[in-house]
């Protein structure tokens, strides 16, 4: 290494174009590498490079519009839950209202269910009532006309001869007035 030291140190001026030397450039093969180099760099720029630049501003533009895609499926999904969640609502409101409406009809039928019942048992009873003061009626004038037969009868007996039946009904009804 010191050997290395030494000659750099030592040399001059003259010396620079064996310095290239001394290190291993060898100036026919570095102007070959240098021309390969400008001419693969030419190929690269000429045809490689502007397909693949398209290709990855075509790719920049399609994930520019995925993401606008994405971007406006997601508003729209979030706008869509928002209108299924105002449905919802709304049809939980509408369903509250038809069961309380249901509810308020339901009390309102068994309500006039419940007149009516009322009204017509009524109407019966008070169909069987003059049905029995009818019968009572017909029960008292039979008993009456039975009265006046028997009375008519006992009258025959106790006087011990038949009267005609105005002259029983007139005596008949003088009685009864007189027992009133």
């Amino acid at each position: 290494m010191e050997k290395i030291l030494t000659q750099f140190a030592n040399s001059g001026a003259s010396e620079k174009a064996d310095l290239l030397g001394s290190l291993g450039i060898d100036w026919t093969l570095l102007t070959l590498q240098t021309v390969a180099f400008l001419i693969l760099l030419f190929v690269l720029r000429k045809f490689v490079y502007p397909p693949m630049m398209e290709m990855l501003i075509k790719r920049e533009k399609d994930l520019r519009a995925a993401d606008l895609a994405a971007k406006s499926a997601k508003e729209n999904a979030d706008k869509a839950e928002e209108m299924t969640a105002e449905m919802m609502r709304k049809a939980r409101a509408e369903a509250n209202k038809i069961v309380t409406s249901a509810r308020e009809e339901a009390a309102e039928a068994i309500e006039d269910a419940t007149k009516k019942a009322t009204v017509k048992s009524e109407a019966l009873i008070k169909e069987a009532h003059d049905k029995i003061a009818q019968e009572v009626a017909n029960a008292k004038k039979e008993l009456h006309n039975s009265t006046l037969e028997l009375v008519a009868e006992a009258t025959g007996k106790v006087l011990g001869k038949k009267l005609d039946v105005k002259k029983d009904a007139k005596l008949i009804s003088t009685a009864l007035k007189e027992a009133e």
